[in-house]
C-alpha cells in the first residue's frame, strides 16, 4: 500500500472549530457509494454546512457535499444526500444523551482515507460559541502567532 493514501486528510471542516467548542470526538465510519469514493480521492468535497443527528440509535451526517464524478454514468451520487455514520451502539447512546442538553450538537470536523484505504469520519460533540468567544479565540491566535515570530 502506497504511504499516499495513509491517513492522508480529504477535507476538513475549518469553520467548525471557529464556530464551536469540540469538547469531545470521536472517529466513524461512513456509508458511501462507489462514485462519492472516487469523488473524495480528487477531494471534492465539502463539510462546511454539514452537522449530524442521531435517529432511531443511528447517526446520519446532513448538508455534507461530495460532488458529482465527473467520469460517472446515470448511477451518479446524489452530491448532499443524507448519509449513515458507523458507530458501536454505545457511542451513538451517549451522543443522543448528550445532543438532548440545551446547546449541543454533532459536528463532522475532517474526512480522510485511513491506513486499510477505508473512509472515516472525525465527528465533535460542539457547544455553540458566543460573538465574544470567537473574538477571544481570534485575539489568544494573534498573540501565540506574535509570541512565535518573536522566538525566531
Amino acid at each position: 500500500m502506497s504511504e499516499k493514501g495513509r491517513n492522508s486528510t480529504v477535507i476538513q471542516n475549518r469553520k467548525a472549530r471557529h464556530e464551536y467548542f469540540i469538547e469531545e470526538e470521536l472517529t466513524a465510519g461512513i456509508v458511501l457509494t462507489g462514485t462519492e469514493v472516487k469523488s473524495l480521492r480528487s477531494g471534492k468535497a465539502s463539510l462546511e454546512e454539514g452537522y449530524c443527528y442521531v435517529e432511531q440509535d443511528e447517526v446520519f451526517v446532513k448538508g455534507m457535499n461530495i460532488a458529482i464524478y465527473e467520469q460517472g454514468s446515470y448511477n451518479n451520487h446524489d452530491p448532499f444526500r443524507t448519509r449513515k455514520l458507523l458507530l458501536k451502539k454505545r457511542e451513538i447512546r451517549r451522543l443522543a444523551k448528550s445532543t438532548e442538553r440545551q446547546g449541543y450538537t454533532i459536528v463532522p470536523l475532517r474526512l480522510y482515507f485511513n491506513d486499510r484505504n477505508l473512509v472515516k469520519v472525525d465527528i465533535g460533540l460542539a457547544k455553540g460559541k458566543k460573538l465574544y468567544d470567537k473574538r477571544e479565540t481570534l485575539k489568544e491566535r494573534d498573540v501565540q502567532r506574535e509570541l512565535d515570530r518573536r522566538q525566531w
